[in-house]
């Protein structure tokens, strides 16, 4: 799973996602469904693209009371996707919930799903963070201190910034996921996007996979796009 390329498909529906799934004939993806596509189109549309042949990561960020979370997981781990994840502000008991969930769904014999943790969202700036969280300092304190909860509670890794993936690897270690959306090619459109990287300097700073969206599914050739963007992600490396 380390050093993959996910492609965020927030489309309206299945007609567009298939649509753009037919640029990539029989190339192997890592997608990424977040809620406006799943709200949509319901679980039918995760069995669609485990026929294709491609991996899923399920972005519904869950945050709600432990014992929801838990019977959630538990349901999402029959879908047999390969990551999901949660809210780290919802807590350490939920977040331990959410991998109980995941344990008891995933059939006998099968690897249960990687979950990882939001820290602060790629478009949340450390004003917002100060003034409408009301958490003081900078969103790298926050974000290293979700990760360390995150840890503790035994999940696999942190949704975080590029800038944050360094310093979380030192604390945490190297076996710890960084999953970094934010990421533009040079000279890219931030949109809502404030804590950024190109996808070489994603690399150098230690992102252990990147989440790619716009810059790809709103290209006119994604499929030139995103072979253009995995190749300089996968030359950065040393």
């Amino acid at each position: 799973m380390k050093n993959s390329l996910v492609i965020a498909c927030d489309f309206p529906g299945r007609k567009e996602l298939e649509g753009f799934m037919d640029f990539f004939g029989n190339e192997k993806l890592f997608l990424k469904i977040g809620m406006e596509m799943f709200y949509q189109e319901g679980p039918g549309i995760i069995h669609t693209i485990k026929d294709a042949g491609h991996d899923i990561f399920l972005d519904l960020k869950l945050h709600d009371i432990p014992n929801t979370v838990k019977s959630a997981m538990k349901g999402l781990a029959k879908l047999d996707v390969n990551m999901v994840n949660v809210h780290a502000a919802g807590g350490r008991a939920m977040m331990e919930a959410a991998l109980e969930g995941l344990e008891a769904g995933t059939a006998s014999g099968n690897k249960r799903p990687a979950c990882i943790a939001v820290t602060q969202l790629t478009s949340t700036s450390t004003s917002q963070m100060n003034l409408e969280q009301l958490i003081p300092g900078e969103v790298r304190n926050s974000v290293l201190h979700y990760a360390a909860l995150t840890r503790h509670a035994g999940l696999d890794g942190v949704v975080c910034s590029s800038h944050e993936a360094r310093d979380i690897h030192k604390k945490l270690g190297q076996g710890f996921l960084t999953v970094t959306p934010g990421i533009r090619p040079s000279g890219s459109d931030l949109h809502d996007q404030k804590r950024v990287a190109t996808p070489s300097n994603a690399r150098m700073l230690g992102s252990d996979i990147i989440v790619v969206g716009r810059a790809i599914t709103s290209n006119p050739d994604p499929y030139k796009a995103y072979m253009s963007i995995r190749k300089e992600w996968e030359g950065a490396a040393v």
